[in-house]
């Protein structure tokens, strides 16, 4: 009888029943904790993407002079062409980019909109196959840069370069954070396992008289702390869930649009990872908060 798995199952599901408001409050806790740790691995996801995304944007902008003839312009626009790892290049005048500005800010009152197009510098927008390296995108701006018709070059990796430094500070901030959750963990489901344990105190000594061995005693309080742990994990992803379908529904269209990625969930994976690590740590506080108590 004190072999039979399925007696621990059932004196585990009768003991949450029976202190389902420490369970609850318990779970809570845990919830709280894992919301923090999610939210910042779904900020950490977003931002990848878009790193990912701005690394391999595959585009260059070339600021061409005012003082620029067209056949200087034409000139540049076929040795680009000519160039290797380019797939396409637009040549976008003043006038042009003017209104592809008004276009995307849709503002009839902003101020920009009321200079001359001459303001508005033009531009050949270069199509940049995605695996080129960064050597071979290096030289290509060092070589426009001798180019006569050219102002600047603009090939975004300044802004990736910071988003990078960004993702890292974000990892370490995130294995810090994933320290201090696991640490929360541990203490609230063992002092859970320790209460429940004291309240049921006469039940075990009836269990220990009548033959019952320290792994029986001890295997419905370690699958309470899986309970618990694996609870409080998916109660945090649900909660997220929620969360981000407001978020996402109340972002400015032309902020996705900017950043050239659509803001994405957790992945399945990390869902997972959250739910079964809630569960571990559940049944290691369960097991650390069981060992003054009960013998092994």
């Amino acid at each position: 009888m004190f072999d039979n798995p399925s007696h621990a199952t059932r004196r585990a599901r009768q003991g949450i029943l029976r202190e389902w408001r420490l369970f609850a409050l318990s779970i809570f806790s845990l919830t709280v904790a894992f919301v923090c740790l999610g939210a910042a691995l779904l900020v950490m996801t977003n931002l990848r993407a878009i790193e990912t995304r701005w690394t391999h944007a595959g585009r260059v902008s070339v600021f061409l002079k005012e003082s620029a003839t067209d056949a200087e312009i034409e000139k540049t626009k076929v040795a680009l062409e000519a160039t290797a790892g380019v797939s396409h290049v637009t040549y976008v005048t003043s006038e042009a980019a003017r209104d592809e500005y008004a276009k995307n800010e849709g503002n009839a009152n902003d101020p920009l909109l009321a200079l001359p197009k001459e303001a508005f510098s033009p531009t050949l927008e270069v199509d940049v196959d995605p695996n080129l390296d960064d050597k071979g995108i290096e030289d290509m701006e060092a070589k426009l840069g001798q180019l006569q018709a050219v102002e600047s070059v603009e090939t975004y990796r300044t802004w990736t370069n910071r988003l990078a430094r960004l993702v890292r500070g974000g990892v370490a901030a995130s294995g810090l954070l994933s320290l201090v959750v696991f640490a929360s963990v541990l203490a609230v489901v063992g002092s859970t396992i320790r209460l429940a344990l004291q309240r049921r105190k006469t039940e075990i000594e009836v269990l220990k008289l009548v033959g019952a061995t320290d792994a029986y005693i001890k295997r419905p309080f370690l699958l309470e702390g899986s309970a618990q742990g694996a609870a409080g994990a998916t109660g945090a992803v649900l909660l997220l869930g929620v969360l981000f379908l407001l978020v996402r529904g109340r972002m400015d269209g032309e902020l996705t649009t900017l950043l050239g990625v659509e803001p994405t969930f957790l992945p399945w994976f990390a869902v997972v990872g959250m739910v079964v690590t809630g569960a571990l740590l559940g049944t290691i506080a369960a097991s650390l908060g069981l060992r003054k108590l009960v013998a092994v």
